[in-house]
C-alpha cells in the first residue's frame, strides 16, 4: 500500500515572516564567501596577524594603505565576518578586530610546523569558474549530460593540462588548493595515530597530483616503515629524489606497489563509485593477508547526520564534488558497499576525526 501523502498545513503568519528572514539569509549566504575573499585578497588576515593579533580599522586602513574614504565600508564587511566566525571583536575602546582558527588559516608567510596557507582553497571555491558553474546547474541537469559540469561547461578538466592550456594562473591556484586541501592535518594524524603507523614495515602512499608531503612525513616520523610514493608520473618527476622515499610514477588505476599496508587519503572522494572499486581492488592485490599485517589506511570525508553543523559543511562538499569531478562523499554505508564490491572481507572505521573518518580496511 503506497504511503498516505500528509496534506501542507498552510504556514502560521510568524512562520511566514521567519521563513521570508530565512529566504533572505539563504539568497545572500554567498555574500559571506566574496567578503573573505575581499579581505584575503586585501591582506588582511596577515597584517592583524603582523600587528600582534588584533588591529582596528584606522590601523588596518593605514598598514594596507587602502582610502580612509573606504574604513565605514570596510567596517561593514568585517562585521559581517566577525558575526559568522572569521574573525573575533577585541574588547577595547575602539573596535579592535582578532584572528581566529579559520582566518590563522588565511594568514601568509607563517612558518610554523602546524600552519598552511588556505587562501589557494578559498579562491579557487569563490573563481568565476566554479561560479559559472553555480549559476549554469539547473541547464546541465535538463540536459543528457554524464560529463561533470566543470568538463561540460569550461571544456577543461579541473588539474589537468586542458585547464592548464587555457588559464595557466587558476590551474595552479587550484593545484595548490588541492595541495593544502590534501597535505594538512597530516603531521596532527600521525601524532593521533601514533600506534597505528608503529607495527607498520611497509606502506604504499597512492596519491592524486600530491607533491609526496604525505609520504615524507611518514618516513621522518616512522625511520623504521619503509615508505613508497605513488603518483602520476608527471607529478613524481617534480619531487627531488632524497634517498628516503621510494617515488613511483605510475597508476594507481592500473597497479600498486607491493606494501603491508596502502594508504589513501582524500583520494577516494575524488571518483565515482565504480572507479573507487577499481582503486581498492588494487589495493586489495598489493597488501600481504591480514594475519600478516595487510590492510588499507583511509582518510576521507565521512557523511554523518549526526555531526550537528559540520553535515551542512560536508554536504556542500558534495555538492562541491558533484560540479567538479566525477566523486562524491559518502557516508559510511556507502564505503561499506565499495570496500565489500572490492572484495574485502572487513573494516573498521578507527576514529572520526575532524571532518574525516580514518577506515581501516582488511583483505
Amino acid at each position: 500500500m503506497a504511503a498516505q501523502v500528509q496534506p501542507f498545513v498552510v504556514p502560521t503568519d510568524a512562520e511566514l515572516l521567519q521563513a521570508q528572514a530565512d529566504l533572505w539569509r539563504h539568497s545572500l549566504d554567498y555574500l559571506k564567501s566574496m567578503s573573505l575573499k575581499c579581505v584575503v585578497e586585501l591582506g588582511i588576515p596577515t597584517a592583524i596577524h603582523r600587528l600582534g593579533g588584533s588591529a582596528s580599522l584606522p590601523t588596518l586602513i593605514s598598514e594596507l594603505s587602502l582610502p580612509s574614504a573606504k574604513q565605514p565600508f570596510l567596517g561593514r564587511i568585517m562585521r559581517l565576518l566577525a558575526a559568522t566566525g572569521a574573525f573575533t571583536t577585541v574588547n577595547s575602546t575602539e573596535v579592535m578586530y582578532g584572528l581566529t582558527p579559520l582566518s590563522y588559516l588565511l594568514v601568509d608567510g607563517i612558518s610554523a610546523d602546524n600552519h598552511m596557507n588556505h587562501a589557494p582553497f578559498l579562491f579557487t571555491c569563490t573563481s568565476k569558474y566554479y561560479v559559472d558553474l553555480a549559476m549554469g546547474l539547473a541547464n546541465w541537469l535538463k540536459k543528457e549530460e554524464k560529463t561533470p559540469p566543470f568538463d561540460h561547461f569550461h571544456g577543461a578538466t579541473l588539474f589537468e593540462e586542458s585547464m592548464k592550456s587555457i588559464d595557466p594562473e587558476f590551474h595552479e591556484t587550484t593545484m595548490q588548493a588541492l595541495l593544502v586541501h590534501d597535505n594538512f592535518g597530516v603531521d596532527i594524524g600521525l601524532r593521533d595515530f601514533r600506534e597505528v603507523f608503529e607495527p607498520i614495515k611497509s606502506l604504499t602512499d597512492c596519491c592524486y597530483h600530491g607533491d609526496g608531503y604525505m609520504a615524507k612525513a611518514i618516513a621522518k616520523a616512522f625511520p623504521h616503515i619503509k615508505v613508497t610514493h605513488l603518483d602520476l608520473p608527471q607529478e613524481i618527476s617534480k619531487i627531488p629524489a632524497d634517498g628516503v622515499v621510494n617515488y613511483v610514477g605510475g597508476d594507481m588505476f592500473k597497479s600498486i606497489p607491493p606494501a603491508q599496508v596502502v594508504t589513501l587519503k582524500l583520494v577516494l572522494h575524488h571518483w565515482s563509485d565504480e572507479a573507487c572499486v577499481k582503486i581498492l581492488s588494487n589495493c586489495r592485490t598489493a597488501i600481504p593477508p591480514r594475519d600478516k599485517g595487510g590492510k588499507v589506511l583511509i582518510s576521507d570525508i565521512l557523511l554523518d547526520p549526526a555531526s550537528g553543523e559540520l553535515f551542512q559543511t560536508y554536504l556542500l562538499m558534495d555538492v562541491c564534488m558533484m560540479l567538479m569531478k566525477e566523486g562524491r562523499q559518502r557516508t559510511e554505508d556507502d564505503f561499506r558497499k565499495l570496500f565489500a564490491k572490492a572484495g574485502f572481507s572487513d573494516y573498521k572505521v578507527l576514529k572520526k576525526w575532524g571532518a574525516r573518518g580514518v577506515f581501516e580496511v582488511y583483505p
